[in-house]
C-alpha cells in the first residue's frame, strides 16, 4: 500500500503530462450514438488480449445452468502445459553452481515441461459504480537442464487484484469513465512496447492507477496510466519495483474504423538506478525516457488488403558508466523504431492471408559518444518478430514473409520466413548477448523459418504445435570463439507442443 500511495503521488505529474499530450484530441470528438466502432487488426499476433482474459466467461453463459441468472459474476479457470525442445539455443543461460548468467551457450538440448494454471473472479454491475477483479497464476517448469528463470517459474502469484469505479454514462450515452487502482496486467497498441506476454509461462504485471475515458467500442477513447512494474520472483510473493515508473496514454480515433484506426500515444519510463547495488540484477543506470508514437491500422475497403504500422521516437536521458569509471554519467537518449505490415486475404474458403513485414529499431553507435541510440523496448512482446524469441524491437532490420490459413473452422496454420540484420554493427544482439564493438563482424545475423498449427479440439480443449529453425549468418558465426562455445556456427531448432484446458469451455450453456 505504501508503494501504491507513493506511485500515485509521484505519478500524477507524468500522468498529467500524458493526458495533456493526448487528451486534448478528445475535446473535439463529438459523442456518437451507442454503436460498436471497434475493428480488430489483421496484423500477425499484434491484437491485444481482451479484458477480461479470453478464458473468462460470464457465469450466466457457462454450462452451469443453476447459475444462469447470475450475470454480474465473471469466472475463469484454465490450465496449460507445454513441452519445449531447444537445440543449440543462443540465449545465455544461468550457471546453477554460481547463480550467475554466463556467455557460454547450451551444450546440450533442453527438454522442458512448462505448466501454467490461472483462475479469475470479477464482479460488475451489481455493486456499481464499484467493481473488482482478482486473478491468480501458478507457473512452474520441470525437467530442464539449466537454471530456471522468472520467465518460466512464478509459483502461486496474484497477477491481478484491483478495484474499479465504473460510471457507465459519465461521458455520454454508453461512454463510460473508469478508474482502476491496484495490480493488473495490460496490453496496449500492437504489444511491441507493453504486453502481458501470453506465450511466455509467466505474466507481466503492474501496480498503480489506470484511467479510461470511453471504451474501445466508442468512436474515440483515451486510456492513461501510471504504474510501477511488478518484479517477479520464482518462489516468493512478487513486489512492485518502487524505483521504476512507467506512465503514458493512448488515444484511439475510430470514426472511420472500417478503413483506418488512428492511435497517437505517449509512454514514459523513469528509473532511479544504482550501478553499485549489492544485488547484481538490481545494478542498473538511471533512466528518464519519453516515447511518443503513432500507430495506424485498418483495411483498404473491400479490396482484401490490410495494413498495420507503428512508429516510435524516443528521447531523454540514459545513465551510462564510461569505461574504467566507477560512476555513471547521464547521456542523451535518441532512438527510433518503426514497424510496417501489409497483408492480403484471398477470397477462398481457407481464408489465406499473405503478408509482408518490415521492422526497424536503432542500436547504439558508440559507447563513448555520450548518446545512447538503442531503442528501449519497455515491456514488449517479441513473438511477432521471432518465434525463437531471439529478437525484440531494437537494433535490427527485420523483413518477413508470412502465410496464414484456416483449412477448417477449428484449424489454423501459419508459417513464415524472417531475416535479420544489425542496425548498428558496433552494438549488441541483445537477446543473445553477442557484440563486436569494432563492427568488423558485419551485420547479418541469420534467417528463421517457422510453422505453427492450432486446433480447437472441442469447447474445453485446444492444442497447438510449432517448429522454428534459425540459421546463423556471418555475424553470428564469427562469435564462435574460445570461451563462448562453438554453437553459434550451428542452426538452432525449437519445437513445442501445447495443450490448453478451459474448465468452462467456450462459455456456452
Amino acid at each position: 500500500m505504501t508503494i501504491l500511495i507513493r506511485l500515485i503521488k509521484s505519478g500524477l505529474k507524468p500522468l498529467q503530462r500524458s493526458i495533456g499530450a493526448i487528451g486534448f484530441l478528445s475535446v473535439s470528438a463529438v459523442p456518437a450514438a451507442a454503436e460498436d466502432f471497434y475493428v480488430k487488426t489483421r496484423g500477425y499476433r499484434v491484437e491485444p488480449a481482451p479484458e477480461p482474459p479470453a478464458y473468462v466467461y460470464n457465469l450466466s453463459n457457462t454450462p452451469l445452468a443453476t447459475y444462469s441468472d447470475i450475470d454480474w459474476l465473471d469466472v475463469g479457470l484454465d490450465f496449460r502445459t507445454r513441452y519445449e525442445y531447444r537445440e543449440n539455443d543462443y540465449r545465455p543461460w544461468t550457471d546453477k553452481s554460481s547463480g550467475a548468467p554466463v556467455k557460454k551457450f547450451r551444450p546440450d538440448p533442453d527438454n522442458l515441461w512448462l505448466l501454467r494454471s490461472r483462475a479469475y473472479v470479477g464482479i460488475h454491475d451489481i455493486l456499481d459504480p464499484f467493481r473488482f477483479a482478482v486473478e491468480f497464476e501458478d507457473a512452474r517448469s520441470y525437467n530442464g537442464l539449466y537454471e530456471t528463470s522468472v520467465a518460466d517459474v512464478n509459483e502461486f502469484e496474484l497477477i491481478q487484484g484491483y478495484g474499479e469505479l465504473y460510471f457507465k454514462n459519465a461521458l455520454g450515452d454508453d461512454r463510460p469513465l473508469s478508474i482502476r487502482v491496484g495490480r493488473m496486467h495490460l496490453e496496449l497498441l500492437d504489444k511491441r512496447l507493453i504486453g502481458n506476454n501470453q506465450f511466455r509461462n509467466t505474466t507481466n504485471s503492474f501496480e498503480g492507477i489506470r484511467l479510461f475515458f470511453g471504451k474501445k467500442q466508442n468512436n474515440w477513447d483515451l486510456e492513461t496510466f501510471a504504474f510501477h512494474p511488478v518484479e517477479r520472483f520464482k518462489n516468493r510473493f512478487d513486489r512492485a519495483d518502487g524505483d521504476t515508473i512507467i506512465y503514458g496514454g493512448v488515444f484511439s480515433w475510430r470514426q472511420w474504423s472500417k478503413i483506418i484506426t488512428i492511435q497517437p500515444y505517449f509512454f514514459g519510463r523513469k528509473v532511479d538506478g544504482d550501478i553499485h547495488h549489492p544485488i547484481e540484477h538490481k545494478r542498473r543506470p538511471n533512466m528518464d525516457i519519453y516515447a511518443p508514437g503513432l500507430r495506424v491500422y485498418g483495411l483498404f475497403g473491400d479490396s482484401g488488403f490490410d495494413f498495420d504500422a507503428d512508429i516510435n521516437k524516443q528521447f531523454g536521458r540514459f545513465g551510462m558508466r564510461p569505461r574504467n569509471s566507477a560512476t555513471q554519467t547521464l547521456q542523451q537518449h535518441d532512438a527510433l523504431a518503426y514497424s510496417l505490415e501489409l497483408g492480403y486475404t484471398f477470397a477462398h474458403d481457407w481464408k489465406p492471408r499473405t503478408s509482408i513485414y518490415y521492422g526497424f529499431g536503432t542500436g547504439d553507435k558508440s559507447p563513448d559518444d555520450n548518446i545512447n541510440q538503442r531503442m528501449d523496448i519497455f515491456y514488449g512482446f517479441n513473438q511477432p518478430v521471432s518465434r525463437n524469441d531471439y529478437f525484440a524491437w531494437d537494433n535490427m532490420h527485420a523483413p518477413k514473409l508470412r502465410l496464414e490459413l484456416t483449412p477448417h473452422r477449428d484449424v489454423r496454420i501459419d508459417t513464415g520466413y524472417h531475416a535479420y540484420w544489425l542496425e548498428s554493427e558496433t552494438d549488441a544482439w541483445n537477446r543473445a548477448n553477442l557484440r563486436d564493438s569494432t563492427g568488423d563482424s558485419g551485420s547479418f545475423l541469420g534467417h528463421e523459418f517457422d510453422i505453427r498449427i492450432r486446433h480447437h479440439l472441442n469447447p474445453y480443449v485446444d492444442w497447438s504445435l510449432s517448429y522454428a529453425r534459425f540459421t546463423p549468418g556471418d555475424f553470428t558465426k564469427s562469435q564462435a570463439k574460445a570461451g563462448t562455445g562453438p554453437y553459434t556456427t550451428e542452426p538452432t531448432n525449437f519445437f513445442y507442443f501445447e495443450v490448453a484446458l478451459n474448465a468452462f469451455g467456450d462459455g456456452k450453456p
